[in-house]
């Protein structure tokens, strides 16, 4: 028998502002369910769609990275971004992939390191990368949308009276992205289709025109290639330099987390089933392969078209081609009125690239705080988050002043730190499945990615500063709610087993007397000696039957569960088990089952536990068990109202 446990407390009828921002049902984007919903199968939609949506996100970088490319490595912008291709194909991708399969339900590389580790390590390092996560995904709303507005103020058509005005205009920009999650919006994939295709239509007609200027002036070659063999000795030096130099053109590997978070969303075969979706692991691995092959082409071909057409100083701050290196080329050889269409275009996909990252932010940390109880209510609403997070990407855009070079480092960070757990996640994973080889391979790439994110951070480390607010304030908010919220139910419904339906059935002939015990030997000694202690202290007559309940505390990290209640007699003794991740929590939760089975309200013995109080507190929190008659009894209050409906805790 089940029963699903409910608070019955009904607050005071909340306001009407109150009902709308905490409404669960939401018109949300097609990746954002809920934060315990799955995407149903009406959303799903063919991997090259999909490929799309993550697609606002991964292809938009190219408004921005050869810019950025050029700054870092100058002249040799071209050999650095090769590298990073080398390292997208073979590095990346492979991991990734191997994520697709592991994790094919939208968890991504999170859910294989918490599988890994368990017990409170598991949870503060998750709570560690969701603050590398924010970084990731925060940064991506403000530096897209600073980079929108650098389109929008070199555009020789903007109006005189927005000079100057950079972080107003990229405010309004972030303002109008939570505006539209506010509202809620389903045709995500549809309009990041149409979006993506336009933008790489747009992109390609410009790297073709420009590659089609490098033909025709072979000088900018010759310069360039004078200008290598002047700063360097040897191309092997420049394959040297060039490998110092790519940690810092990291944006241009954006996409592929988001890319195996949006796993739920790809039609696979009809024969799929939850525990094996072969057709979705198979369809994403085309997404992700397709995507990285389109991506790398261009950001080949963009890097060295602009090195070689842009003079050095348009890519300075505040030069024309800041932020904006193809749009430069854009007007330069197809008119400002292409121009101004590429602009568009770009402007339109780099803010939906904040779109894709605040539903990834809407999708992940609900799907881990929550379940952790360190969350409070109100985030497994859509509307309050929203206001939450458009709130920090306001801040984040002040303080850099709406910059995009100056945020790079901080998305790079949050970029390879999770692409190097990942990396260290699908390592760990093939070691255990005895795969040496793979082990091995994988492990290298993970020294690469480890390699990239030390030489990134020591060279631009404001992206760890933010990181480390994020996960300062994830984990600081995150145990104050634990805290708070420990004296919750805490459990979703209880099971009982034949046996233990039979021995509660034949107790309810009489007052359902339950002594709580602490299972230590489990002989026949415990249990006698435990009994005489119960009925002397409580004066329960030796006619009355009695029944034992033992909680064993599994892992206290969980925060809820499904109790399984088993049945047992042993040396003449009638007991009922369970497993679970607190004691008293689960006791109440069990009373409250069985008042609802029998009609009755049962009573619960315990002893007074020795020791300091606030130690025991302490032991609660963190070990589940602690002073429990005082935790059950507080459990019972809260989770039922009416005195009179409360089961009866005696302590003695």
């Amino acid at each position: 028998m089940a029963t699903i446990l409910r608070d019955p407390e009904r607050p005071e009828e909340p306001s009407r502002l109150k009902r709308w921002l905490l409404q669960p049902e939401v018109a949300e984007p097609a990746q954002v369910q809920g934060p315990h919903r799955r995407p149903s199968e009406r959303h799903q939609q063919p991997w090259w769609k999909v490929m799309c949506l993550t697609g606002v996100d991964y292809f938009s970088t190219l408004g921005y990275q050869p810019g950025i490319a050029a700054l870092a490595a100058g002249v040799l912008s071209p050999v650095a971004t090769l590298v990073l291709v080398c390292l997208t194909l073979f590095g990346a991708l492979p991991i990734y992939r191997r994520v697709a399969a592991e994790s094919p339900n939208g968890e991504g590389s999170i859910a294989m390191l918490e599988r890994l580790l368990s017990w409170w390590r598991g949870k503060l390092f998750v709570l560690a990368l969701l603050g590398f996560v924010a970084t990731d995904f925060v940064i991506t709303i403000t530096l897209s949308a600073a980079d929108a507005t650098a389109h929008v103020l070199e555009n020789p058509y903007a109006p005189g009276f927005v000079e100057h005005q950079a972080v107003l205009i990229t405010l309004v920009l972030i303002a109008l992205l939570g505006a539209v999650f506010l509202k809620g919006f389903t045709e995500a994939i549809g309009i990041a289709v149409a979006l993506v295709a336009v933008y790489l239509a747009l992109n390609l007609v410009v790297v073709v025109v420009a590659l089609e200027h490098v033909v025709a002036n072979p000088e900018v070659v010759t310069n360039w290639r004078n200008l290598l063999r002047t700063d360097y000795a040897s191309p092997l030096a420049m394959v040297a330099v060039a490998l110092v130099v790519f940690p810092k053109l990291a944006l241009g590997l954006s996409g592929f987390e988001t890319g195996v978070a949006v796993m739920p969303l790809v039609r696979g075969d009809p024969g799929d089933t939850p525990e094996n979706p072969r057709g979705r692991i198979r369809d994403t691995r085309k997404l992700l392969t397709t995507a990285a092959l389109i991506m790398s082409g261009f950001l080949v071909t963009s890097s060295f078209a602009t090195t070689l057409l842009i003079p050095p100083a348009a890519f300075e701050e505040g030069g024309e081609a800041s932020g904006r290196a193809l749009a430069y080329l854009a007007h330069a050889y197809l008119g400002d009125l292409f121009g101004t269409v590429y602009d568009l275009s770009t402007i339109a996909i780099l803010w939906f690239a904040g779109a894709s990252a605040m539903a990834g932010l809407l999708n992940i940390v609900p799907r881990y705080l929550p379940r952790y109880g360190m969350a409070p209510e109100w985030t497994r609403a859509v509307r309050p988050l929203v206001l939450v997070f458009t709130g920090v990407a306001f801040a984040v855009t002040v303080i850099f002043r709406a910059d995009v070079v100056a945020q790079g480092g901080a998305y790079a960070t949050g970029v390879l730190v999770l692409m190097s757990s990942a990396s260290v996640a699908v390592t760990l994973s093939a070691r255990r499945r005895g795969r040496r080889w793979q082990a091995r391979l994988f492990g290298l790439i993970a020294l690469v990615f480890a390699y990239t994110t030390v030489v990134n951070v020591l060279e631009r480390p404001d992206g760890v500063r933010i990181a480390s607010f994020f996960i300062a304030a994830i984990v600081v908010t995150s145990i104050v709610s634990r805290a708070s919220r420990a004296t919750e139910l805490r459990v979703e419904g209880v099971q009982l087993d034949a046996t233990a339906q039979r021995l509660v059935d034949e107790e309810a002939a009489g007052d359902i007397r339950i002594i709580a015990n602490e299972p230590n030997e489990r002989d026949e000694r415990e249990y006698r000696e435990k009994e005489q202690e119960v009925r002397r202290a409580n004066h329960i007559p030796d006619s009355d039957p009695v029944l034992f309940l033992e909680v064993t505390v599994v892992d206290p990290s969980e925060f809820s569960s499904t109790v399984q209640v088993t049945g047992e007699e042993r040396h003449g003794y009638r007991i009922l088990r369970v497993e679970s991740a607190t004691v008293g929590n689960t006791i109440a939760a069990v009373l409250l089952n069985i008042r609802d089975r029998t009609g009755q309200l049962p009573h619960v013995y315990f002893g007074w536990t020795e020791g300091n109080p606030i130690m025991h507190l302490v032991r609660y929190l963190v070990f589940g068990d602690g002073d429990v008659p005082p935790i059950t009894r507080e459990v019972l209050r809260k989770a039922e109202r009416d005195p009179d409906r409360r089961p009866l805790v005696h302590v003695g």
